[in-house]
């Protein structure tokens, strides 16, 4: 009897643990875990540049020649290193906070609606994350590279 319903039922899935080796090139993550990804990777690009962070912010509000000097270091450059660089920096510091700043809002809001986390939420919101911080990234990096 045992047999004959153990062989009735449908095979359950196998769930395993990835294989680094096989199965990385394979596996396809979900958008919310790529979005959890690039919220961990933002904190620390931010974290990384902090020292660019705060000679900039020391250099533009220290007087009117280190604010000229400031503006001068992103078009002309800063000694062996290009203004365009520097603005690629700066661009990229722009998509970290945005990116930081809204995934935080959404994990944010995951903690405080228990009830409303599932799947499609997660999926969803990752879109809305992914979409926002892009946008608002082109929009200023536009600004920064003097397209309007």
């Amino acid at each position: 009897m045992t047999e004959l319903a153990s062989s009735s039922r449908q095979k359950r899935p196998e769930f395993r643990n990835i294989n680094v080796f096989t199965d990385v090139r394979t596996y396809r993550m979900p958008l919310a875990a790529i979005v959890s990804i690039l919220h961990r990777a933002s904190g620390v690009l931010m974290f990384l540049l902090m020292p660019f962070i705060i000679w900039m912010f020391d250099t533009s509000v220290s007087s009117d020649i280190s604010f000229a000097k400031f503006k001068a270091a992103f078009n002309s450059g800063l000694g062996f290193v290009p203004g365009w660089f520097l603005k690629l920096v700066v661009l990229a510091l722009m998509w970290a906070y945005l990116h930081h700043f809204c995934a935080g809002l959404r994990h944010l809001w995951m903690d405080v609606s228990h009830s409303a986390v599932n799947k499609e939420f997660g999926k969803s919101s990752a879109v809305v994350v992914l979409v926002i911080s892009l946008g608002l990234t082109a929009v200023l990096g536009a600004k920064l590279f003097g397209l309007y």
